[in-house]
């Protein structure tokens, strides 16, 4: 469990976030993302970093439940931070990043993929944000760098989600694969960007980066503010107790065969059992 890096080719470093059973992430588990992806990037010999994740779904966003067993605000805190660390240090990754998307990829996961310069998706993944679910705001930032404006703000109202077909039909997802193809298609891709010379591509980032319309890191944290307005007023704290509550009203697998206690795989209108940036 945790944050793993690979380099199975040369100029390619895979990193894999693993934290069952549907890859929400504690505190921690943001800033070991951040760590891993600037080690990477900061890496002479890299050229390209494969973002993936094990399991069934690829982000299910932030540990909701380790803020409710948390006295005070000081996961809360940690969450925001770790968040806009790791959104960062892909956005700001001295070489492409590709997101190699399986399953559910919501709330923290889109400020990931929302940042990454390239996504290819498994045929079952879907996108979104529960953030009003959750008591929280946020990503907003980077769901606008995958779907049109007013998509946007109607997936972000609604808490639905869309699927990696739609997202291609956009132009934000490079590829669809059936999910036992996701890791070569990812790996084609970053192979070919890893073709290029070292030097170039650096510079190339740089240069995208540089005239983007928007600043991601501080469009973001402006939206991050709005998360402790809710939180001061109670609001986010009532929602959040709910979600925890309604996991813990769950049966559990081994209270009924044949089913799973994790998230079924989120469709246009349902959702995975966390999710929320901060």
């Amino acid at each position: 469990m945790g944050v793993s890096t690979a380099s199975p080719e040369e100029g390619i470093a895979v990193i894999t976030v693993d934290f069952p059973p549907v890859n929400a992430l504690p505190v921690q588990g943001w800033y070991d993302v951040a760590a891993a992806v600037r080690a990477a990037g900061s890496d002479p010999g890299v050229r390209c970093v494969v973002l993936a994740a094990t399991g069934r779904g690829f982000n299910a966003g932030a540990d909701i439940k380790e803020m409710q067993r948390t006295e005070g605000y000081t996961a809360l805190v940690g969450t925001n931070r770790g968040c806009y660390e790791a959104f960062a240090a892909v956005y700001d990754c001295e070489v492409p990043v590709v997101a190699a998307v399986q399953g559910f990829c919501v709330g923290g996961g889109i400020g990931l993929v929302g940042n990454a310069d390239a996504i290819v998706a498994s045929d079952d993944a879907t996108f979104g944000l529960p953030e009003l679910d959750r008591g929280a705001l946020g990503a907003a930032t980077h769901l606008a760098r995958l779907v049109p404006q007013h998509l946007m703000r109607t997936l972000y109202y609604t808490s639905r989600t869309v699927t990696a077909d739609e997202l291609h039909r956009h132009g934000s997802v490079w590829r669809v694969v059936p999910r036992e193809r996701l890791h070569a298609a990812a790996m084609e891709l970053a192979r070919e960007i890893a073709a290029k010379d070292g030097l170039l591509i650096r510079l190339a980032k740089a240069s995208i980066n540089g005239i983007d319309p928007v600043d991601v890191r501080r469009s973001y944290r402006f939206e991050q503010g709005f998360t402790f307005e809710a939180n001061l007023s109670g609001i986010s704290d009532r929602y959040r107790e709910a979600f925890v509550s309604s996991q813990a009203a769950k049966p559990s697998m081994s209270s009924k065969p044949g089913k799973s206690s994790e998230p079924s795989g989120p469709s246009k209108s349902s959702k995975p059992s966390q999710g929320g940036s901060r």
